[in-house]
């Protein structure tokens, strides 16, 4: 069994490091699985998880990586992005690592985007494009470490943050850290439901026992 100290630093979240990509990408592609959004984008289950660990690295080296603020546990991951964040359309050698990946399904993806477009918010605020823990340490606090992480950091800022959940089940996690549903996002052509989900800033902000916490 592993000891407090040792879980409490495979929990710390520290920014990932260029070298870091193969092992986070491949945690994340567990973390989703079965994620119904990525089951949709990539439904032949042969090769899956190679093709998941391909596509979050294109969001990582590609979009979130250079753009956002992105953190990483010894077993999950976290890419955010703060407000004010400028969007680079991606050059022709990253648009065809994409359309390689999905293939004849790329045009879900530009339906999906569309819908979130339009359903984001327009406040100023930080925004939780992606967190993922490996399914074999899930439970041992890695996901709410780098929910505290980020939140702690759009709390200074006293911004809100957003993000969607693309699956059910999520939901309460999320709550649990003041998000609360705002709107659902149906994606047509048997597309999934995205919960899209709000928390507003959280102010008198303290540090205690190595947390961040609210009072």
């Amino acid at each position: 069994m592993q000891s407090l100290n040792t879980l409490n630093t495979l929990n710390t979240p520290k920014p990932i490091e260029s070298g870091d990509a193969p092992e986070t990408t491949r945690i994340l592609a567990r973390a989703f699985g079965d994620d119904p959004m990525m089951l949709w984008l990539f439904p032949d289950e042969e090769g899956r998880e190679d093709r998941l660990a391909q596509w979050f690295d294109v969001m990582l080296t590609h979009k979130y990586g250079p753009l956002g603020h992105c953190e990483r546990t010894g077993a999950a991951a976290a890419f955010w992005t703060p407000p004010g964040t400028a969007e680079q359309h991606p050059d022709e050698a990253t648009l065809a690592r994409i359309n390689g990946l999905l293939g004849e399904h790329v045009a879900r993806l530009g339906e999906m985007l569309e819908l979130v477009g339009k359903a984001t918010p327009q406040e100023p605020h930080w925004y939780l494009a992606v967190l993922g823990a490996d399914p074999a340490a899930q439970g041992n606090g890695h996901g709410a470490a780098l929910l505290r992480s980020g939140l702690a950091k759009a709390d200074a800022a006293g911004l809100p943050a957003h993000l969607e959940s693309s699956k059910q089940s999520n939901i309460g996690f999320y709550e649990r850290f003041g998000f609360t549903v705002r709107d659902e996002i149906h994606v047509p052509g048997g597309g999934p439901i995205l919960w899209s989900m709000w928390r507003e800033a959280r102010g008198d902000v303290v540090h205690w026992a190595g947390k961040t916490v609210s009072r």
